[in-house]
């Protein structure tokens, strides 16, 4: 596993590749657009712009993200990666509105289209590069867990996806001379697109307001549940916040009300490092131990304890739903 450090810097060159392809695809799917007088095929290089912009906003917000905490900022820089999400949701919403706006008022001012083939052989080459640097972008993102990377990368692929819907057209175009198909699929794809940045826009302002990754708390509900120990009573009151690509958690974790302050942190220290095996080297823990009551001795399963107080009588299994209420199990 590489350090968080070295991440980083491969993050932010990753992004500089990003851009770069994205700076070469605007120029080829532009050429496209001056040959063919297509809005199929303006559509596509709209959103490339975009891909640009949005590029260029997400490469700084992953440089300012790498920078170390400060008195200003003692959870990080993290969240800039968030602000930079929306604004490149906002921005493909504004491009599928555009591309919209000018494909209707083209059904009823259409206007003729030349050297297809040419377009159709630069929008289908730029629509596969598109993909499989999406791809890379956004499996890299899931991996380290970076908004920025995987906004990126399912924009990238999305782009691609709507280039073949756009290269179908196209087609059919060439064949029957039917123009107002160039426009009527530039609108269905202006759709596409704004339904898109409506999503990114979506989970952006989700991470902003601190709101709950019910997937990603089922998962670390999972690994707690299926590597518990026996000192671990019970979990409770679990909570996730993301800051860009580190996470916070922080929970309340039962003990035996008798283990010595050491103690109490080996066990606060084992649930730690289960996570980060299990979920991600980089997560930041703050655990808050609690004693184990009379109502707990239900439900523990410690069979050398001298101070027990009920026999034991049922194993609670951790689900999602009592690990994140904010109170102790039992039966």
């Amino acid at each position: 596993m590489l350090p968080v450090k070295n991440r980083l810097s491969d993050n932010i060159n990753i992004q500089i590749f990003v851009v770069l392809v994205g700076v070469l695809l605007l120029v080829a799917k532009f050429v496209a657009y001056f040959i063919t007088n297509s809005n199929a095929i303006l559509t596509d290089a709209l959103e490339s712009i975009i891909n640009v912009v949005a590029g260029g906003f997400s490469l700084y917000s992953l440089v300012l993200s790498a920078r170390p905490r400060d008195e200003n900022h003692p959870y990080g820089h993290g969240k800039i990666e968030f602000i930079a999400a929306t604004l490149e949701g906002s921005l493909i919403l504004v491009a599928g509105g555009a591309i919209i706006f000018k494909s209707i008022y083209n059904i009823f001012q259409p206007h003729a289209l030349t050297q297809l083939d040419v377009g159709i052989a630069l929008v289908a080459i730029s629509g596969a590069i598109n993909f499989a640097v999406g791809y890379f972008t956004e499996k890299r993102g899931e991996k380290i867990n970076s908004l920025v990377l995987i906004a990126g990368g399912k924009h990238l692929k999305t782009d691609a996806y709507s280039t073949v819907g756009i290269l179908v057209g196209l087609i059919l175009i060439y064949f029957t001379g039917l123009i107002w198909l160039d426009s009527v699929v530039a609108i269905l794809f202006g759709i596409f697109i704004g339904y898109t940045g409506y999503r990114i826009l979506r989970s952006s302002v989700a991470g902003i307001m601190d709101e709950a990754d019910y997937e990603l708390l089922q998962r670390i509900v999972k690994v707690l549940n299926e590597n518990r120990r026996v000192n671990w009573i019970d979990v409770h009151n679990l909570r996730v916040i993301k800051y860009g690509s580190t996470l916070h958690i922080d929970c309340h974790l039962t003990l035996p009300w008798y283990l010595n302050v050491l103690e109490a942190h080996d066990e606060v220290e084992a649930v730690g490092a289960l996570i980060r095996e299990k979920i991600d080297p980089a997560i930041e823990l703050f655990i808050h131990t609690d004693p184990c009551i009379e109502p707990s001795c239900l439900i523990c399963s410690k069979s050398d304890c001298e101070v027990r107080l009920h026999a034991f009588k049922e194993r609670v299994e951790w689900d999602f739903e009592k690990v994140i209420s904010d109170r102790k199990h039992s039966l």
